[in-house]
């Protein structure tokens, strides 16, 4: 469906992380629409798959070295290039109707950029504000800036919405809009998928996520010691200056003994296939997510999910009714979970059953895209009057 609104949609990464690929669902159809990236890569790359205008920033390059929870002060050399790259979101929003940012980052300068094209923003927020994600200097920054500039913020859950405004940020700005998926599982068995990717044979289970301390794959790798002759796979790669995290983790594979039963497969465009292979999607994060993606994945290709009970996941599974929750950071109880799981697979045809339903009904793409457009829209209409 083409869209006629001009939005200039704006994120600071060439990766495609989870917030990037809701983007490339957004933009879909926009061709009157551009994209401005502070960096190049694999996100620029299927922007010009989709034949948006492309904007590539002159100065941004490299700016995912200042991390959502450094010192303010470490923003001090990178001023001038910010200050270059406002004027350059600036230039573009003036081409445009409105701004629309899709990370912390990106709104950040879009927040100051829209002010001087005197162009609505919109502020797709992926993240919980809160002091487990952020500095408390960056927390005031945000909201100060949401509650002065945004004309919208869009969330993706009531746990982000609840984050947002306990911090300071307006109620009324908030619009939660669940991120949505549409995915045909692949048709052919988990056997013959393992045996097409070349995965090991017996029990097996997955993390599907950037590598991340906060993501928890540490937490399953301990699990994974605790569990004889349980395979685990882990894909995604180390993508915003995580490389010491990914390192640690093959040396913890290393040292417990499991380098035959966990591969590290990075990053991966058949995500769907892998996850319909594993016995148990593992959701391992140790800090609040705003919603989980890869929940709603593995609950679309009917694969029992063990989860930890915090940020949006117990939402997304309702409590437990499609999936099974745990503490956080507790490898214990992620072991225990993933055996009982693994124990008595037929006695789970009735959760998966709900949660396919579930998951169909609430986290469909075209429920998210219709309510985003609206967001959009109001927003013109709203500049326009």
């Amino acid at each position: 469906m083409m869209s006629s609104e001009r939005v200039l949609f704006v994120d600071h990464t060439g990766q495609i992380g989870g917030a990037e690929l809701i983007l490339l669902d957004v933009v879909d159809g926009r061709r009157q629409s551009s994209v401005f990236l502070f960096e190049t890569g694999p996100l620029s790359k299927a922007i010009a798959d989709k034949r948006l205008n492309l904007i590539a920033s002159k100065w941004g390059n490299g700016l995912s070295q200042f991390h959502r929870d450094s010192s303010p002060l470490s923003a001090v050399p990178l001023a001038g290039r910010m200050a270059a790259i406002v004027f350059e979101i600036a230039r573009a929003a003036r081409r445009h109707d409105i701004v629309y940012a899709n990370s912390q980052k990106a709104f950040i300068l879009s927040a100051i950029a829209s002010r001087i094209a005197r162009r609505p923003l919109i502020w797709h927020l992926h993240d919980i504000i809160s002091s487990d994600h952020f500095g408390a200097a960056q927390r005031r920054a945000q909201v100060l800036l949401a509650n002065a500039c945004a004309t919208k913020v869009i969330v993706p859950s009531e746990v982000a919405a609840t984050a947002f405004i306990e911090a300071g940020g307006k109620r009324e700005l908030i619009d939660v809009v669940p991120n949505g998926l549409a995915i045909q599982p692949d048709p052919s068995s988990p056997g013959e998928l393992r045996q097409r990717l070349g995965l090991p044979a017996g029990p097996l289970v997955g993390v599907f996520s950037r590598l991340a301390a906060w993501k928890g794959q540490h937490v399953l790798i301990e699990a994974v010691a605790r569990l004889p002759g349980v395979n685990c796979i882990i894909v995604g790669d180390a993508l915003f200056g995580e490389q010491d995290y990914a390192a640690r983790l093959n040396k913890m594979v290393t040292e417990l003994g499991v380098g035959d039963r966990v591969r590290f497969l990075g990053h991966r465009n058949d995500v769907p296939k892998l996850m319909k292979a594993v016995d148990v999607m593992v959701h391992p994060s140790i800090d609040p997510e705003p919603f989980g993606r890869t929940l709603v994945e593995a609950m679309l290709a009917g694969v029992p999910v063990v989860a930890t009970k915090s940020g949006a996941a117990p939402d997304i599974l309702e409590g437990g009714k499609a999936g099974t929750l745990v503490p956080p950071d507790d490898a214990g109880a992620l072991a225990d979970a993933i055996a009982a799981v693994l124990a008595k697979p037929e006695q789970l045809s009735g959760q998966l059953e709900y949660a396919s339903v579930r998951a169909r009904v609430h986290y469909s793409l075209k429920q998210m895209l219709d309510t985003i457009g609206l967001v959009i829209r109001r927003a013109q209409t709203g500049a326009a009057a």
